[in-house]
This record gives structure tokens, C-alpha cells and sequence, in this order.
């Protein structure tokens, strides 16, 4: 019992040194493998020294611009083709586009200085031009194109529009940004 007692008396006391060795060496250690970040926009590039600046101009590539205008309002009509009458405009509406229901929603779409009213022949017209547009462009490349809605057109009359477009062949199409109400 002797020898219990004495090891309970024995005083406990923890060793710093070899912790403080341990920490030193993780240190040193997360610092020789430490890599900084690269900076963006920073590209190594190994470009070849013998070869000069190509002196050729490149063409630029035009897009195909569709210009969709409203011409004439039309009415609006509730989803069951009902007048709309809702003075908060609050409620759900569609614009009429059937003339058998009073004044018709009219869209006027241009495309290379060629208007229509028509989505069968502005579908036409783009898959000319990107047929035409096709053969002068380098292999692999698509014709661009944009689509730029004016005041006053609703995703309704867009949607119609980006599809012809698909059909035509045309799969680079991008959107032009909101305007203010006074441009028409």
C-alpha cells in the first residue's frame, strides 16, 4: 500500500518542451508547402518567340438583329378570354391576338431592314439569312443573333419569336437589356 500512496503523492507535472518541439515542426512544415493563389487574369502562357504578330485583320461577325415592336395594343382578356376589367392590375391577363374578339394585338418584327407582321415569314426570312450567314463563317462557328423586345412586349410575345429563331437554325441568340418607356 506503501507504494500507491507514494505515487498518488508524486506530483504531476507535464512536459512543454516536446509540445512546443511538436508545434515548431508543424510550422515549419505548413509553411514549406504553403502555395499562394495565383492571381487572376495572371495565365502563364508560352507563346512562340520566333513567329511575329499576325498582321491578317479578322472580319467582324455580324449578328442577325430581331427587332420586336408592338404596333397596335389590343386588348387585354382575362385567361378564359373574358374583357379584362381589374383597376389594380393586379389579376392575370392575356392580349388578344384573335380579331373575331374585337381590336387585335398587332407585333411588328424586323430583321435586316425587312419588316413583317407575320411569325411564318419572319421564320422564313431568318433561316435565309442563316443559311446565307452560315457559308462565310469559319468552321465550327454560329451565327450570332440577338433579340431585342421593345416597350411594351410581354414574354408571350417573345417566346414566339426566340422559337422561329431555333427553327431557323440560329442557337447563339442572345437578349438585348430593358429600355426606358420611351423608346419604341
Amino acid at each position: 500500500m506503501s507504494v500507491l500512496q507514494d505515487l498518488n503523492d508524486e506530483e504531476c507535472k507535464l512536459e512543454m518542451t516536446p509540445m512546443i518541439d511538436v508545434t515548431f515542426l508543424l510550422l515549419i512544415f505548413f509553411m514549406l508547402t504553403l502555395k499562394f493563389k495565383t492571381l487572376e487574369g495572371k495565365l502563364s502562357a508560352y507563346l512562340p518567340k520566333d513567329v511575329g504578330v499576325n498582321s491578317t485583320d479578322a472580319e467582324p461577325i455580324e449578328k442577325v438583329e430581331i427587332l420586336v415592336r408592338v404596333r397596335v395594343k389590343g386588348l387585354k382578356l382575362t385567361p378564359d378570354f373574358l374583357p379584362y376589367d381589374d383597376p389594380t392590375g393586379e389579376s392575370r391577363f392575356i392580349w388578344n391576338r384573335d380579331p373575331a374578339l374585337g381590336q387585335k394585338r398587332v407585333l411588328e418584327y424586323s430583321v435586316m431592314n425587312k419588316k413583317t407582321n407575320e411569325l411564318e415569314e419572319l421564320g422564313k426570312t431568318l433561316k435565309r439569312i442563316h443559311i446565307e450567314r452560315e457559308r462565310m463563317m469559319p468552321d465550327g462557328k454560329k451565327v450570332p443573333a440577338t433579340i431585342d423586345a421593345r416597350y411594351g412586349t410581354v414574354y408571350g410575345d417573345v417566346v414566339p419569336v426566340l422559337d422561329a429563331a431555333i427553327n431557323a437554325g440560329l442557337t447563339d441568340i442572345t437578349f438585348v437589356g430593358a429600355y426606358d418607356e420611351t423608346v419604341k
